[in-house]
């Protein structure tokens, strides 16, 4: 009987263990949602930089990424020199998927010939720099895209992937995880009970052993982990025929919707917040979807709705503090 006592203590000690969020790791309060209020794309115009830095100073996103092979790069930076305890991560870019508005990889072709098309930029889609590039090639630019904000004077808070490119392969995540693990920064992946991006991580072929794995092995090298990952804003598009108070009322009702779905842990969501002029459309069709993440941020029901259901906002910035403590 004693024994059989012991058997189901561990057994239950270990289940406890497993249903620990990393949230609850980093010292969060067991039970909570806690968000990153993420901006993608950060860098890629004039119109992405504006809406940005609107959704983050008039509203409630906390934490962007830079696409640094991207012409806006330097426009933002003078952003980032006012403003140094910003959440500023690198939106590691991998394609460049516009049709009249290009950028090529920062090694350069000769040393990465692999990730460039006829016209000299990065392949526009993932699959075809899945088809083209190495994981060498794809190690190569990720260093030369970090090596470039530390030429510009900006240590990254995290990484995270353009489209997802990074995730298109084995080879290709392995060298993203690496390079994080080893220069010490918080990378994108969801390694915790990834209830709302569990489909599109089994589409990828990251069931929930392999993610929970490598969660282990970003955690044991003391970065903080997600427990899910809200990638959906995007394909919220409404009706280009909304006004703006319209569009504002149906991405904030998508929204609260969605995180109102969220189980507690460490969520990062995804945005595009972007101020469109009217150069955007020239670039992507993608302004209303991307103006209503802007809009939506800045809407004073959006914020009523984060404070009366208690949710805790966080950055990559506080959660790698988080973790280090741990090891004090």
């Amino acid at each position: 009987m004693k024994y059989l006592i012991t058997f189901f203590f561990l057994v239950s000690t270990l289940y406890a263990q497993a249903q620990e969020t990393y949230a609850e790791k980093l010292g969060y309060p067991k039970g909570s949602k806690v968000l990153i209020l993420h901006i993608d794309d950060v860098g890629m115009s004039y119109d992405s930089n504006l809406g940005t830095i609107k959704a983050m100073e008039e509203g409630v996103a906390n934490s962007l990424s830079m696409m640094m092979p991207c012409p806006w790069i330097p426009g933002f930076f003078k952003y980032l020199d006012k403003n140094p305890n910003t959440d500023a991560g690198l939106h590691l870019t991998l394609t460049s998927e516009f049709g009249d508005y290009r950028w090529g990889p920062l090694a350069g072709k000769p040393a990465v010939p692999g990730l460039v098309d006829k016209q000299g930029a990065i392949w526009p889609s993932v699959m075809a720099t899945a088809k083209h590039a190495s994981p060498d090639e794809i190690e190569t630019e990720i260093r030369a895209q970090l090596d470039r904000s530390r030429t510009m004077g900006w240590e990254p808070t995290h990484l995270d992937s353009h489209m997802g490119t990074l995730f298109a392969t084995k080879g290709f995540l392995e060298r993203y995880l690496k390079v994080g693990m080893e220069e010490g920064i918080p990378v994108m992946f969801p390694g915790g009970h990834n209830t709302m991006i569990s489909k599109t991580a089994a589409s990828a072929g990251l069931t929930q052993e392999v993610t929970n794995a490598i969660g282990k092995q970003l955690w044991d090298a003391n970065l903080p982990v997600l427990d899910d990952l809200h990638n959906i804003s995007y394909g919220w598009k409404g009706d280009e025929k909304m006004s703006d108070t319209e569009l504002q009322a149906y991405k904030t009702k998508r929204y609260i919707k969605t995180i109102k779905s969220l189980k507690p842990g460490l969520t990062m969501v995804i945005m595009h917040c972007t101020w469109t002029t009217e150069v955007f459309p020239e670039i992507s069709g993608s302004g209303p979807t991307r103006k209503g993440d802007m809009l939506a941020m800045m809407d004073p029901a959006f914020k009523k709705y984060l404070d009366d259901n208690n949710i805790i906002l966080t950055t990559w910035r506080e959660a790698k503090k988080r973790r280090d403590s741990l090891n004090e």
